[in-house]
């Protein structure tokens, strides 16, 4: 089949793109006077291999499915979510949009803004993924999202800037970590890449910190309760703080992007300007995307987050989102659901793999998963006892967004560990 399919857009369809309007047909009378199915997709890779992964999806999409036609809108990664919401609650949303899952897709569904797609999901695309991965998708048994790509979290690394800091073994304990943070000071390297410009990085430290004090039960009951009052949340608080004493983070820290240039913290790692990088399985292709030669970073590697003594958390626990694509409640249902199942092929997923470099869902097609980070990668969170997705979606936007920026607010000395956890509550109150 043909990936470079070339069509031409209405300027009504273009329209709809540039304004980042969905311009969808409804569920009863989804298709234009020629009775063509309309329909809007949202996703977040604006650059590089991602963008031309989707948009060759679709254009495949539409050549097995031409009664069907797709505009895509790529939307920066840090805009998704506003933008997003914006549309959902304008009653105007795209027919197909990412799906973060969590406290977010719960507040989604309880707003009746998502389509139950239980019921749509073929047989064989349930033949190809886990049922624990559309469990992340799941609330109360119905599932409102097709997961695509399973995305852990731990330390990215340059093997060549350990090597020349001496660094023999990966850190498997905090106080390991500390050590090689040393080490690579003394060789005279940044040690740890963070873009605290976006909150969101910043704050996956105090999440791994979290993970390691609070046991699975306390991380659970706050999700359902929206009370953050077990002291190991003020504990993970001071663990950060302790370690942010340490000065490990780049220079300029809090005003670094987090992917988006050569100047960014993947940036950073991309071109051995720091050795280290907290971040999902996503950060591979991220990293690929901002080298000299945009080819995959060659000494890249990857290591779980090191544990930390005196906490509840289940030693080998591991956080990390399953990424997934939503229809949106008024989307054209079956045309909707055909593109999802499409998604879910093992050639497409294959694609994806080798698009965005991180492991995908489909178990057939992480047979092609050659590189050892991302076997890693797997291995870790396929052991886990105990995995969680990232904190901010599961406690949701107005929850996660304080608790985000509370993180950055600590590691700029601004507020104490115990305020972190007050202004969580302060927003969970509110909320």
């Amino acid at each position: 089949m043909s990936l470079k399919k070339t069509m031409a857009a209405s300027a009504a369809g273009l329209a709809c793109v540039m304004a980042l309007t969905a311009c969808a047909g409804d569920a009863d009378n989804p298709g234009g006077d020629d009775g063509q199915v309309q329909m809007t997709f949202w996703h977040n890779a604006t650059t590089g291999p991602g963008a031309a992964f989707w948009d060759e999806t679709v254009d495949a999409f539409m050549d097995e499915y031409p009664d069907v036609t797709i505009n895509i809108q790529a939307v920066q990664n840090e805009e998704l979510d506003g933008k997003l919401q914006t549309a959902l609650n304008s009653g105007d949303a795209p027919d197909i949009f990412m799906q973060r899952g969590g406290g977010k897709m719960a507040a989604m569904v309880r707003a009746n803004q998502l389509l139950d797609i239980s019921d749509l999901i073929t047989d064989e695309t349930r033949g190809l993924i886990p049922e624990g991965s559309f469990s992340a998708n799941q609330i109360e048994g119905s599932t409102y999202a097709m997961p695509v790509a399973v995305l852990p979290g731990g330390i990215w690394y340059s093997q060549d800037l350990f090597d020349e800091a001496g660094i023999t073994e990966v850190p498997t304990t905090i106080d390991e970590l500390d050590a090689a943070v040393a080490a690579l000071k003394d060789a005279g390297i940044q040690p740890i890449a963070l873009g605290a410009k976006d909150a969101w990085p910043a704050a996956h430290w105090y999440y791994f910190f979290a993970l390691r004090a609070c046991s699975p039960d306390t991380l659970e009951e706050a999700a359902s309760s929206m009370e953050f009052e077990h002291p190991c949340w003020v504990e993970a608080a001071e663990n950060l703080q302790a370690f942010a004493e340490t000065e490990p983070f780049n220079t300029g820290f809090l005003t670094t992007a987090a992917q988006q240039g050569a100047g960014s913290s993947a940036g950073l790692l991309a071109n051995h300007q720091a050795a280290m990088e907290l971040m999902g399985a996503w950060n591979p292709g991220v990293i690929a995307s901002l080298t000299p030669d945009e080819e995959p970073l060659p000494d890249l590697d990857w290591f779980a987050f090191p544990e930390v003594p005196g906490g509840e958390g289940v030693p080998g626990a591991i956080l990390g989102g399953v990424d997934g694509y939503s229809c949106w409640a008024n989307a054209p249902e079956q045309a909707c659901a055909d593109f999802l199942n499409f998604i879910a092929r093992t050639d497409i997923q294959e694609g994806y793999y080798r698009a965005f470099n991180a492991p995908t869902v489909n178990t057939e097609s992480q047979a092609v998963i050659e590189e050892p980070y991302l076997q890693s990668v797997l291995e870790a969170y396929n052991a886990a006892p105990y995995v969680s997705q990232w904190l901010d979606t599961i406690y949701g936007q107005n929850v996660g967004n304080a608790l985000n920026i509370s993180i950055v607010d600590l590691l700029a000395e601004q507020r104490d560990a115990a305020g972190v956890v007050d202004a969580v509550n302060e927003a969970a109150a509110r909320s």
